[in-house]
């Protein structure tokens, strides 16, 4: 009898990759960065876009010499509005409809004062050309830029401010020329809100169980810090 062939084992498809744990690792944070993200935009209030079209103080368009650094408290230190450069004599305008409410010295330089309703804008050193009870429209001539007073002496700039109620405001966000953010700022809103939204960083290792991957995950799972270094 002849030998009996060999028989062949079955064909086997190659076998797919398994994906590294430092790959799902990255995955899976980046997931949970991007519920987190979503959650804190769903959660952030809508002023920014709510906020009123103005015009600028100042034309042509002015160079911003020092841009708006709220204070952390009522009394301390930051710039409460933006400062534009210009030129002395320099015609100011109202950023927005309004009624003038202040026009006149005050601490040694003309300021005026324009009411919006809820907000109200401000414009330093000015040698008033309008006076209290004057409406004003967007653009309107509230009188000419002065060099005493100036923050910028000896250069001349305009102190333009935003206020609402007791809260300085960004000006330049009236203008569209503010910080794009898609999170509030977090001077005007409590911080705990955003370390609210993140309770999702310690579902990480559970998921990574759940995925089954082969043999134990060296190390600790990292924190947001040094997830920065993930090499994804």
């Amino acid at each position: 009898m002849s030998p009996r062939p060999c028989a062949r084992p079955p064909a086997r498809s190659p076998a797919r990759p398994r994906p590294s744990a430092a790959a799902l690792l990255c995955l899976v944070l980046g997931l949970v960065g991007l519920v987190g993200g979503l959650v804190l935009v769903a959660t952030a209030p809508a002023r920014a876009d709510t906020d009123p079209v103005g015009v600028w103080p100042l034309l042509p368009v002015p160079e911003v010499v020092h841009g708006f650094d709220p204070p952390a408290s009522p009394y301390g230190p930051g710039h409460r509005g933006v400062d534009l450069g210009g030129r002395p004599g320099q015609a100011v305008r109202s950023a927005l409809p309004g009624t003038v409410t202040f026009a006149g010295p005050l601490a040694g330089r003309g300021v005026v004062v324009v009411s919006h309703g809820p907000t109200r804008t401000t414009y330093e050193p000015v040698a008033a050309a309008v006076g209290v009870g004057d409406a004003v429209a967007a653009g309107g001539h509230l009188g000419a830029l002065q060099l005493p007073g100036s923050h910028c002496f000896p250069r001349a700039c305009l102190h333009w401010g935003w206020i609402e109620g007791e809260t300085y405001l960004d000006p330049l966000r009236l203008v569209g020329a503010g910080p794009v953010r898609l999170l509030p700022l977090w001077r005007d809103r409590p911080a705990a809100r955003s370390a609210a939204a993140f309770p999702y960083l310690g579902l990480v290792r559970l998921a990574l169980t759940a995925l089954a991957l082969p043999g134990p995950i060296p190390g600790p799972i990292p924190g947001p810090a040094q997830a920065r270094g993930c090499a994804c």
